[in-house]
């Protein structure tokens, strides 16, 4: 068991560099196992909890991992001997799911225990089965495992429901193999459904339209290896721009698409901070006065979700009010409740925050009730006057390489501790 411990008041100053995105890998990993000849050598990779669990449950499935270093994996995939997915390590994570289409698409067949992650609310996988029925497959659930079975997968029109990230990659993965053409609509535009597309279609996948309204994929005979490279971390970028603005600091983030944080960047410059964008790298800088603003998350390329429990970090100490609606989670305010206890006027109501900004926030001992809402306790210790314990930082260990470290290297005085069970 380990725990942060945060001297809050300090400005953050100097350049961070991002790692590859946590939502992209934690797909193009999985989907490795679609390729049934050469090897996948795969880098920038974050070196993160989620990425070590899906190395595991790779290795169960009987393909062979190299690990070049911690950024960088090589899969060979070619001798994957079951279609069987049921491991603690499957039952961990959320992301292992996408073992469903990456299985189906190679053997026709797949059996995945349900999966977990982060207690957010209700996230059922129904436009995942529908994908994989429409391709025809006949899928069943028994003894809290998918079971997915299909003489053969054709490709055909589907519409999903809801727009949903996971079920975009999912039934993208399971069609590429399908025979024909399958046109998938009202998808996701994240840029890590984007990532996999590329990841695939280096494979030799045919898809057209990765990032618009429409995704069109043209089956193929067989998927082999390929060298890839992942894209930033999205997320992990839009924090430590959020971390900047809260401690009136002055931050070069590195290693970034600007495009793909715009959403941040437009949102903090409404607020009064100083956005800067490079190539690839974005400058945030505290400008001298902030006010209130309303955010509301939205599918890409609106506000990210995984970025609204940050910014409501943030948010609480800047004056005037703020209002955060949240669009796509229905339980995605437990953190306000930790907020509280460092002195924050937040009132939930529904799916929405009305922040009260304070002058200060204090330090006290608070947890990580979820991967996102463990940065943004990291931004309210940074901010706030004297010490704050973070508990359950497994949480933050599922999606950002050594924090602590990156923080400390902005003069942050942030530690990792050993604690008693």
């Amino acid at each position: 068991m380990e725990k942060l411990v945060i001297n809050g008041g300090n400005k953050l100053n100097g350049s961070v560099e991002i790692n590859g995105a946590k939502n992209a890998a934690v797909a193009i990993l999985p989907a490795a196992v679609a390729a049934s000849k050469g090897k996948c050598l795969i880098d920038n990779i974050p070196d993160i909890e989620d990425v070590h669990c899906l190395e595991r449950i790779l290795l169960s499935l009987g393909c062979k991992l190299n690990k070049i270093d911690n950024n960088t994996l090589e899969i060979d995939s070619t001798e994957v001997h079951t279609y069987d997915a049921c491991t603690e390590d499957v039952r961990r994570m959320r992301a292992s799911y996408y073992f469903i289409g990456a299985l189906l698409t190679r053997f026709k067949e797949a059996r995945v225990e349900l999966p977990g992650g982060c207690p957010i609310g209700v996230r059922p996988i129904d436009q995942h089965i529908k994908g994989f029925e429409a391709l025809g497959a006949d899928v069943t659930i028994e003894h809290g495992a998918v079971k997915v079975k299909a003489e053969k997968l054709v490709g055909t029109n589907i519409f999903f429901d809801v727009v949903s990230v996971g079920a975009t990659i999912n039934v993208m993965i399971a069609a590429i193999l399908a025979e024909g053409i399958t046109t998938l609509e009202n998808v996701a535009k994240e840029p890590h459904v984007v990532d996999v597309a590329n990841f695939l279609n280096s494979m030799g996948a045919d898809i057209k339209g990765a990032g618009t309204d429409v995704i069109r994929i043209k089956g193929v005979e067989e998927l082999k290896g390929c060298n890839y490279s992942v894209i930033p971390d999205q997320i992990e970028a839009g924090t430590f721009m959020i971390a900047a603005a809260a401690t009136k600091g002055d931050v070069t983030i590195k290693n970034v698409i600007p495009k793909h944080l715009e959403s941040i960047s437009a949102k903090l410059t409404e607020m009064g901070a100083e956005v800067e964008e490079g190539d690839d790298s974005v400058r945030v800088k505290y400008s001298g006065k902030f006010k209130g603003i309303n955010v509301k998350t939205m599918p890409y390329p609106g506000f990210p979700t995984d970025i609204q429990q940050p910014m409501s970090s943030l948010l609480s100490v800047v004056p005037g009010r703020s209002i955060i609606t949240e669009s796509i989670w229905e339980s995605r305010h437990k953190h306000i409740d930790e907020l509280k206890k460092m002195g924050a006027d937040i009132k939930v109501e529904g799916r929405v925050a009305i922040i009260d900004g304070v002058n200060k926030l204090t330090g006290a001992t608070v947890k990580a009730t979820d991967l996102r809402a463990g940065a943004a306790m990291v931004i309210a210790g940074l901010v706030a006057q004297g010490e704050t314990h973070i508990t359950d930082i497994e949480h933050i260990d599922r999606g950002y390489p050594h924090i602590e470290n990156k923080f400390r290297d902005l003069g942050a005085n942030i530690i990792r501790v050993e604690v008693d069970e």
